[in-house]
C-alpha cells in the first residue's frame, strides 16, 4: 500500500517503491505494479526463508492465543508498530470478532484518525489507569485484565499502563518473527508474522510484472536476490542507504 514514484525522461522510466507489500490489507489500498525500465526495490525480507502465511490465519491465531491465556488467567499483550501494524491488526480482528481490544493510550490517536477515515476497526477500550476519579478519593486500583488481547507498541513495557495487567504473556507481531531467534533474543513469548514488507516470492512477483531490464535493491538482504536476478538476465545492484534491518 506504500507510494511509488515515478519519473519519465527521454523515453526512460524509473519508479522507486517504498517499503511495501502484497497481501491484502483492510486497513489501507493495495500496492500497483508500475511498468518501468528500472525499479527501485526495497529488500527487506530478500531471502528464501521469508515467506508470509495468510494474514486472516494469523490473526485467527492471535485469537487462539488470547483464548490460551484466558484459560490460565493472564491477559494476551500483543507488541506492534503503532503506526500502520496496529491499525491493521485491529482491522483484521474486526473480521473474525466482535469482542473489544485493550490498546495502549500512545495507539488511541492512530487509531481514531483511522476510523476518521473510513476504515473499519475492531472496537477499542484504553487500558485503565487506575487513577482516582477524583483528587479526594482513595486510588481505585483497575480491573486486571486477564483474558483480553492488548495491543501496545514496543518499548512501552516498562510504563506504568503495565502495572494494571496483572498476570500476563507477550507476542510481537512482525516479520522478524519468522526466525524464532529473533523472539528469543527479545524475550517473547510468542512471535506472530505479520509484515508490512513484501517477502521473497512477492519481491520476485513485483519485479517480474515491472518488466524492468534493471533493478536496483535497497535495505535489509539484498545479496540472495541481486544474485538470482543476474541469472535470470537482469541488470541488478544494491543501492547501500542508511536504513536497514530492524532500524
Amino acid at each position: 500500500g506504500s507510494a511509488q514514484v515515478r519519473v519519465e525522461l527521454d523515453g526512460q522510466v524509473w519508479v522507486a517503491s517504498g517499503d511495501y507489500k502484497r497481501q491484502l490489507d483492510p486497513s489501507c489500498e493495495g500496492f500497483e505494479s508500475v511498468q518501468c525500465d528500472t525499479f527501485i526495490t526495497e529488500a527487506t525480507f530478500g531471502l528464501p526463508i521469508y515467506q508470509w502465511s495468510n494474514t486472516a490465519e494469523v490473526v485467527a491465531d492471535i485469537l487462539g492465543w488470547r483464548a490460551e491465556c484466558a484459560a490460565r488467567g493472564r491477559a494476551a499483550v500483543l507488541f506492534a508498530y503503532g503506526l500502520g501494524k496496529a491499525q491493521r491488526i485491529l482491522a483484521e480482528v474486526a473480521l473474525q470478532c466482535p469482542r473489544p481490544i485493550y490498546i495502549h493510550s500512545a495507539l488511541a490517536g492512530g487509531v481514531q484518525v483511522y476510523r476518521e477515515a473510513g476504515y473499519r476497526l475492531a472496537p477499542t477500550l484504553l487500558i485503565p489507569s487506575g487513577a482516582p476519579k477524583n483528587k479526594g478519593d482513595a486510588a481505585i486500583a483497575a480491573p486486571k485484565l486477564a483474558g483480553e488481547l492488548v495491543i501496545v507498541p514496543p518499548g512501552s513495557a516498562e510504563g506504568s499502563a503495565f502495572k494494571q495487567l496483572g498476570s500476563y504473556q507477550t507476542a510481537f507481531a512482525s516479520g522478524w518473527m519468522a526466525v524464532r531467534g529473533n523472539r528469543r533474543r527479545a524475550n517473547y513469548d510468542r512471535g506472530f508474522v505479520i509484515s508490512d514488507h513484501a517477502d521473497w516470492n512477492d519481491l520476485l512477483r513485483t519485479i517480474e510484472q515491472t518488466q524492468a531490464r534493471r533493478v536496483i535493491a535497497t535495505h535489509g538482504n539484498t545479496e540472495a536476490l541481486i544474485q538470482l536476478l543476474r541469472e535470470r538476465g537482469l541488470q541488478a545492484q544494491t543501492l547501500q542507504t542508511d536504513y536497514g534491518g530492524e532500524n
